[in-house]
């Protein structure tokens, strides 16, 4: 059986820069996803929001490294994204790179997370 852990626990393993960089983007999303359930992976490096559980319910996650932040959108490559701002290749998972808090104010950043929810939420009443 896998040990959880919170989310502290794992942004403890990070330097202040990364640490100060998450705080940021956890605000934002906790901003624009009201109500949004917060749970750190279990074993990687990784903070998932969601309305559910498992991966059926995440919206978005964000993804740690020791030099940066990755803001996630679930199902990223089917969404819009008419700025050019979701990187990644993967059929599922795109991501958004924040080099600094002031990444999350760039025109765009909001919408996205705002669309990946609006999919979500088409998705889950669809079946």
């Amino acid at each position: 059986m896998k040990r959880s852990r919170t989310v502290d626990q794992l942004l403890g393993a990070y330097p202040p820069g990364v640490l100060a960089l998450a705080e940021a983007a956890r605000k934002a999303v906790r901003k624009w996803l009201p109500g949004v359930a917060e749970e750190a992976d279990s074993s990687a490096p990784v903070i998932g929001y969601g309305y559910g559980a498992g991966y059926r319910g995440m919206v978005c996650t964000l993804l740690l490294s020791k030099t940066g932040v990755e803001l996630g959108a679930v199902r990223g490559g089917d969404i819009g994204d008419p700025l050019g701002l979701l990187e990644g290749k993967g059929k599922i998972h795109r991501y958004i790179q924040l080099s600094s808090p002031s990444d999350l104010r760039k025109p765009g950043v909001r919408e996205l997370v705002k669309a990946t929810h609006a999919a979500w939420e088409e998705r889950t009443s669809a079946g």
